[in-house]
């Protein structure tokens, strides 16, 4: 039967008649009118702002054929009722929507979020998404108006973030405001690509877009984002820094290092020559050749990946890691296919049958990681692989011996202390919380990898810049044994070093950088 529009015209025949006007979507309806009388009474969704839109679950439906529900545009979210939502099919046809209502209420209309909450639904398979206007949203994203993200750790609630526990940093991208919601689509889209693993999207100056495989994890989620949100602005207040593991007192670049008990002083080394020179407010490190042998990642991270790839998929096959690791790559053998990558071979269709998936992708991740290809798809299974293999005592990280205790003095000094890595940030944190010399994450207070751009690239330290809120590049020390990212990292203004380690390759002549054997120089 067909579906009928906004002025009672025919707009398709996507779901049955009985599916529309079934218990199911009847439910959702009646759900979503509660959700925004209680998102209302939080001040999520004051003065007509924010919206909301969820998937009717029906087990008798395919989930990429489930009707689509989205709250109105302009209205009292507090007194809507079940017959004010929308019905939408999954490729955005209106199927049903409410009739007019009579003055001063203004003509119906589907909130202006749609093709931003159909992102969602395009590209994380979202059950429900959620639009706030929370204070603490709108606030948080102006603590830095030049930061992109939003940083965290070490509090309880992170771990209601789906993917991440206490001792993660929870990252959440900052996108700029624009007149009209739809205007966002593009950066909102970008933003998702950019953070797989992120499950909202800050909006700067406006408020933040959550989703969740169902209405309540997407809910259970946006109240922990809101949570985190408001106890950062409490510690901002306080002077604390919300961002760092012991959430000590704000360091500024200008005042110096803030001590308890004592006025601000400038934190300052001496030079060989006599002179002195303050420490950079903030330092970031490479991990191969730099904190950790070249060969523990060769030798032992690689090969185990490289051997435990068949097994692990094997046991993960139908778990929500695995799936998505499968399909980032599908896309990036799609791309290698297209551009006549050497090793790349295709990879069956879900329909083939679990071995034949399996085994394509055995078959490429091993030409991948003899390649030695810096790609997210590869770096986020291995993350994958890895886990395990720390959660099974089969793998410990390995540091160089003046590691921990540099990172210690850095962390007493208040100077922050940043991984960038071309491993994912859950091998990085993998690394650094099991090694030869304990859990070092405490130390830390952030992971960058590919998301943030290649590491022989100026714009991604560019990104790391601006990400860290520094009041110039050179505020960041980078130290690395690579003399190609040395060079990306100086032409975006940062100051670096270049780490002499066993086992490293060769530099060019002259290549004008100062090295160090041991971060007790630093």
């Amino acid at each position: 039967m067909a579906a009928i529009g906004l002025n009672g015209v025919k707009v398709g025949t996507t779901a049955s008649q009985a599916y529309l006007e079934g218990k199911a979507v009847k439910e959702t309806r009646a759900l979503m009118a509660e959700l925004c009388r209680h998102f209302y009474t939080l001040g999520w969704v004051t003065g007509t702002g924010g919206s909301i839109t969820m998937r009717v679950h029906d087990d008798s439906i395919p989930k990429p054929q489930q009707l689509i529900l989205m709250s109105p545009s302009g209205v009292q979210k507090e007194r809507m009722e079940a017959e004010d939502m929308y019905v939408l099919s999954i490729m955005g046809s209106i199927l049903s929507a409410p009739s007019p209502k009579p003055y001063p209420h203004k003509p119906p209309k589907c909130t202006d979020c749609d093709p931003l909450f159909r992102k969602a639904y395009e590209m994380r398979d979202a059950g429900a998404v959620f639009h706030s206007h929370g204070i603490e949203s709108c606030l948080v994203t102006m603590i830095n108006p030049l930061s992109k993200e939003f940083r965290i750790t070490h509090m309880e609630m992170i771990k209601g973030i789906k993917g991440h526990g206490y001792y993660d940093e929870l990252v959440v991208p900052i996108i700029e405001n624009t007149a009209y919601e739809y205007q966002l689509t593009e950066s909102f889209a970008k933003a998702i690509e950019d953070y797989p693993k992120a499950t909202a999207v800050l909006v700067r100056n406006h408020g933040i877009f959550v989703w969740g495989d169902s209405w309540i994890s997407a809910k259970t989620q946006s109240e922990c984002y809101h949570y985190l949100f408001d106890a950062a602005l409490k510690l901002h207040q306080m002077g604390l820094d919300w961002s760092t593991p012991n959430h000590g007192p704000i360091q500024s670049a200008r005042r110096g290092l803030s001590i308890a008990g004592e006025s601000n002083v400038s934190v300052k080394a001496s030079k060989s020559n006599g002179e002195i020179d303050p420490f950079p407010r903030c330092i970031v490190l490479d991990i191969e050749g730099t904190t950790t042998p070249i060969s523990f990642v060769s030798e032992v991270l690689f090969p185990y990946a490289r051997d435990n790839v068949g097994k692990h998929l094997s046991l993960t096959y139908d778990t929500p890691d695995t799936k998505a690791d499968i399909e980032l790559l599908r896309s990036q053998v799609q791309s290698d296919l297209e551009q006549g990558i050497a090793g790349a071979v295709p990879i069956p269709p879900d329909d083939a049958g679990k071995e034949e998936v399996i085994a394509g992708i055995v078959a490429n991740v091993d030409a991948m990681i003899k390649a030695d290809r810096k790609i997210t798809a590869l770096k986020e299974l291995q993350g994958h692989i890895w886990k395990t293999g720390y959660e099974n005592n089969e793998l410990e990280g390995i540091v160089f011996d003046d590691v921990p205790e540099a990172l210690e003095k850095w962390h007493a000094l208040g100077v922050k202390v940043y991984i960038y890595s071309s491993g994912s940030r859950l091998a990085q944190r993998l690394i650094f919380g099991k090694t030869n010399h304990g859990d070092l994450r405490k130390f830390l207070s952030g992971f960058f990898d590919t998301t943030v751009g290649n590491k022989k690239e100026t714009r991604s330290y560019v990104e790391i810049s601006e990400s860290l809120g520094v009041d110039k590049p050179s505020d960041i020390l980078f130290v690395t044994d690579v003399y190609q990212e040395a060079t990306a990292a100086k032409a975006a203004g940062l100051e670096v070093i270049i780490s002499i380690r066993p086992g490293n390759g060769p530099l060019p002549d002259n290549h004008g950088f100062k090295t160090i054997k041991s971060f007790s120089e630093i």
